[in-house]
């Protein structure tokens, strides 16, 4: 028996927020995330799972996972005792799924109902509600390995870059058929992803050590410092330079 009760919180986030570095955190409870808008990373048993709108996220108890980022994220997380989805608790490995149009409507209204009952201490309510979501999902929840397998990879950074080719081959498809099974899971090409990864690395080195611009380019797989420079101003309006002498002046 769990000994926490159910609890929900309500996601609000403005812009890209990346989440503190923490150890992840685990509770005895089934943990749950939903996606009315935006979108989170979620890293857990070793896999990263990415959810946008009407996604729904579930973890069985005990089980450690962290969240690496939100972006314009809305929605809801908390989690809830496996015992109180009576026989539909057989969660036993990560579940990820997509509703879609008017199923996704509804689950964002359950969940904005189950937050509104557990203010009222509605646990009969909550109980139903929580079964009714689970009857919404098909018997067999999974995504294609090579999605989560190509997220771990990029946004390790002790792994260089492949080329898409490389990563295909991985998950045993074609080029064409890789990119387009990422944008299927995903909701971004190969490239794009590619993209958030490499400037997710250089911020981390431009802020947190003293490397030159130079290496920094080399660090995230581009050789051509003015290209890097380029690439850098185009995501953020900041040059290399100009981004490293803002965050010197945030910590002063």
């Amino acid at each position: 028996m769990s000994t926490m009760p159910f609890f929900i919180r309500r996601m609000d986030t403005k812009g890209y927020i990346k989440a503190a570095e923490v150890p992840p955190r685990a509770f005895p409870l089934v943990s749950f995330a939903y996606l009315t808008d935006g979108e989170i990373l979620v890293e857990a048993e070793g896999e990263l799972f990415h959810c946008t709108a009407g996604h729904l996220f579930l973890l069985p108890e005990n089980r450690p996972f962290s969240i690496l980022y939100y972006r314009d994220a809305h929605g809801y997380t908390g989690g809830f005792p496996a015992s109180m989805a009576g026989e539909k608790a057989l969660i036993a490995q990560p579940l990820h799924f997509a509703f879609w149009f008017e199923e996704a409507q509804f689950a964002g209204e359950l969940f904005n109902m189950m937050a509104r009952a557990s203010e009222k201490n509605k646990g009969e309510f909550i109980q139903n509600a929580v079964r009714l979501l689970l009857d919404m999902l098909p018997a067999n929840v999974c995504g294609h390995p090579g999605a989560s397998n190509f997220l771990r990879q990029i946004f390790n950074p002790a792994l260089p870059f492949g080329e898409l080719e490389d990563y295909a081959r991985e998950a045993s498809l074609t080029p064409n058929g890789f990119c387009r099974m990422i944008r299927r899971e995903t909701g971004r090409s190969p490239g794009e992803w590619i993209a958030i990864a490499r400037l997710t690395r250089a911020k981390h080195f431009l802020q947190e050590t003293e490397m030159p611009v130079l290496d920094v380019a080399f660090a995230v797989g581009l050789s051509d410092q003015s290209y890097f420079s380029r690439f850098f101003r185009k995501q953020t309006g900041m040059t290399p330079l100009e981004f490293k002498q803002k965050m010197r002046e945030a910590h002063k």
